[in-house]
């Protein structure tokens, strides 16, 4: 059935009809949106428990009923793997918790991860209808969340049916958002597919990127699982390019290859003192941190323990790097970023708990040289003073500096999160694919394909660094394309 069908047949339910009769529109648009419940502030900022603690069954009740079902969802369109919104909104408010999960699972394989990291208020909430009426959107991210743990809390995970078996091999590179969404989707058309991941854990960003207070990996497992149910194969300690290459796939059978091997190279500033130790790159403070337990006391690779620890950088992976510092007992825990707070591009929420935790935001400022002691180990920056320009080519105002305003501050830490080029294993050994100049897969914007006919990439490798539900998207119109392509 088509998606327009499909959506309408929904809103068509008996039920549906009954939902609206209890309540008017106007009583649903005067309900004030709920609040995440979090844990405290000083509590957390010492350990790695999850901040946000979920919304109850009555806010999730109470929240769906702000939902008006809306004849034309523009919800749905915000969402990148367009998830049918108002249907698993409207099944929480008739108290269908498990119904609500399987809706999402329709065409979302990770829910629990999406309500937890999306940035829904940049997509899907964005576009509720609540907001021409100068209200709030409703917390769609929050109901995401309530339907996906609430099915994992009960025991009573249902499982994606799949089509029969066509005995088609596929092959994804990478086991991050995008990886894991493709396959989920190409798990569903019947097909054989294996995961090979370069690192000893199933996850990708989601496992070594994002902090245990922001994404439990207990939570990225069990979305593992319910793939692996569907049948999907995972192979750990697998560099494609490396240990395996393009010609072995074709020679094991692999009829389409998508490339989602992310962006896991670390960019820098090339200031002078960037080679101090003590200064590194937000990939490999996480990295070691989330996935390798650096800050353990029995780790065979321990990560340094700042005192005065500066992030440079104002995206939500600086945010993670300067919560988990004070969560390793930073004294003094700052962000060091060259525009306004206004033009950071974190989530707002990420920004409100870093300063809930103690972090320092000195916004309008540059490094621009770190020194070092006598056992070259960083001791103090230098930082430029900055004021906001004319806008560039990204629409944001230029930062410039101030003449002569330049200060030097104490750190014995210094963590830089500029950005992240594409890994460039890829691009380097599938002989013939094209590439950009930042290293980026080019691909087809409409099917994701490559100029090797059976490679499809999508998630960093082919965007540069984007949020999850971003490369997710990717991954599911790869699927579609590839399956498409295979069928004709």
């Amino acid at each position: 059935m088509a998606t327009t069908e499909y959506l309408t047949a929904q809103r068509n339910q008996p039920w549906r009809e009954e939902l609206r009769k209890q309540m008017k529109n106007k009583e649903r648009a005067d309900i004030t949106r709920v609040h995440m419940n979090e844990l405290n502030p000083e509590i957390r900022s010492r350990n790695y428990e999850e901040v946000n603690l979920g919304l109850t069954k009555e806010q999730a009740l109470l929240e769906s009923k702000r939902c008006l079902d809306c004849p034309d969802p523009t919800c749905i369109t915000g969402c990148p793997v367009e998830i049918n919104i108002p249907g698993f909104i409207k099944n929480i408010e008739r108290g269908e918790f498990l119904e609500a999960a399987k809706v999402l699972k329709e065409t979302s394989a990770l829910p629990a991860v999406c309500g937890r990291v999306c940035p829904q208020e940049k997509q899907c909430e964005c576009r509720c209808i609540h907001l021409k009426m100068k209200k709030e959107p409703v917390a769609i991210g929050y109901l995401e969340r309530f339907a996906a743990d609430y099915e994992r809390e009960s025991g009573q995970m249902s499982v994606p049916a799949v089509a029969p078996a066509n005995g088609i091999k596929i092959a994804v590179v990478g086991s991050g958002p995008a990886g894991l969404s493709f396959a989920g989707d190409m798990a569903k058309f019947g097909y054989d597919v294996t995961v090979f991941e370069a690192l000893h854990e199933i996850g990708g960003v989601l496992k070594y990127g994002i902090p245990e207070f922001r994404l439990p990996n207990e939570i990225v497992d069990v979305e593992i699982d319910i793939l692996q149910k569907m049948g999907v194969k995972f192979i750990t300690n697998c560099i494609i390019g490396k240990t395996i290459s393009y010609e072995d796939l074709h020679e094991e059978g692999f009829k389409g290859i998508f490339a989602a091997s992310g962006a896991g190279l670390p960019n820098f500033m090339n200031i002078p003192g960037e080679n101090l130790v003590g200064v590194l790159s937000s990939n490999e403070y996480l990295t070691r941190v989330n996935l390798m337990a650096a800050a353990q006391d029995f780790s065979d690779t321990p990560v340094v323990k700042g005192r005065n620890v500066a992030v440079i950088g104002g995206g939500n992976t600086a945010m993670d790097s300067v919560r988990t510092a004070r969560r390793l007992g930073a004294e003094r825990a700052m962000i060091i970023y060259r525009r306004s707070e206004e033009e950071m591009p974190a989530r707002v929420e990420e920004v409100k708990h870093a300063k809930e935790e103690g972090v320092e935001f000195l916004t309008l400022h540059n490094p621009i040289e770190y020194i070092g002691d006598e056992k070259g180990r960083v001791k103090q920056m230098r930082l430029q003073k900055m004021e906001l320009g004319e806008p560039d080519a990204s629409g944001r105002r230029k930062p410039v500096p101030v003449e002569g305003a330049i200060e030097t501050i104490d750190v014995d830490q210094v963590i830089v999160s500029v950005g992240v080029s594409p890994n460039p294993l890829i691009p380097s050994t599938f002989k013939g694919l094209s590439v950009s100049k930042w290293g980026t897969i080019i691909v087809n914007e409409e099917t994701m394909q490559s100029d090797i006919s059976d490679v499809y990439a999508g998630g960093d490798i082919v965007r540069g660094g984007a949020t999850v539900i971003l490369a997710m998207g990717d991954g599911r119109k790869a699927a579609a394309a590839m399956h498409k392509h295979l069928t004709k």
